[in-house]
């Protein structure tokens, strides 16, 4: 049976107003905000608390340091002070996750140095370096065909191709920018046959109505998009009514 994991960015909200609660029962895979961009010890340690008693997978989420940006502005910052970052958020969240029983199984950069790395060899090569010094063999997530992803597998890392739910696709592969409409997505049965699509084809419709060929081994939902626990739900279950297990690469 063809697999392939559920992912959500956890944990940068507050607990009580956040959907990470429901989320942790759909997804087998969780990107814990880690400092950077959002997330505290506290948050950190609920959210890896709940992720071990639900068997999912805890990942870090690392980022720019911006909070008051939500880590989704672009940064020009020098490799070695951005290994150092990435990889003090990587401990940090792994040394309260080891504490919960769910040490930290893999990484995903977020939001803007997610995109930046994907194209900017220098960046992406510091945070390759930082996740190899963590684990030699860490998986780590990101765009099909990026260039972070070919770094990282230089490092001794283990690539792995992720799409997005709730996110429009440009015609080149890319993420359509935040800042242009119909960039987030939010019709929840719509959604979840473009899951299906992704997965069971390769392939997902661009904004220009342009096919896209992607290689998924992990599906993201944005924890923060509105109707994210309706969005993952939906997505699971046509997800499994089409044969395909829901499993975590980690």
């Amino acid at each position: 049976m063809r697999s392939v994991d559920l992912n959500a960015d956890i944990g940068e909200l507050p607990w009580e107003t956040s959907a990470d609660a429901g989320l942790l029962q759909i997804i087998t895979s969780a990107n814990v905000a880690c400092g950077g961009h959002a997330g505290d010890a506290e948050t950190m340690q609920r959210v890896c608390a709940e992720a071990a008693r639900h068997g999912v997978a805890v990942g870090a989420q690392v980022s720019y340091v911006d909070r008051e940006g939500f880590g989704r502005r672009a940064m020009d910052v020098a490799a070695d002070l951005l290994e150092e970052i990435v990889l003090e958020q990587i401990h940090h969240l792994d040394a309260i996750a080891r504490a919960e029983g769910a040490p930290v199984a893999y990484c995903k950069p977020h939001g803007a140095l997610y995109n930046t790395i994907a194209r900017n060899a220098e960046q992406a090569v510091a945070v390759a370096r930082a996740c190899a010094a963590f684990r030699s063999g860490l998986p780590v997530l990101g765009l099909p065909e990026s260039v972070w992803l070919a770094m990282a597998g230089e490092h001794g890392l283990r690539p792995v191709g992720e799409a997005f739910a709730d996110r429009a696709y440009a015609a080149d592969g890319s993420l359509l920018p935040r800042t242009e409409q119909g960039s987030v997505l939010h019709d929840g049965p719509q959604i979840a046959a473009r899951v299906v699509s992704m997965v069971a084809h390769g392939v997902v419709d661009a904004v220009n109505g342009e096919r896209v060929t992607v290689q998924v081994e992990s599906v993201c939902v944005h924890g923060d998009t509105p109707g994210a626990l309706t969005i993952a739900a939906q997505a699971k279950d046509r997800l499994q009514e089409n044969g395909i297990d829901i499993a975590s690469f980690a």
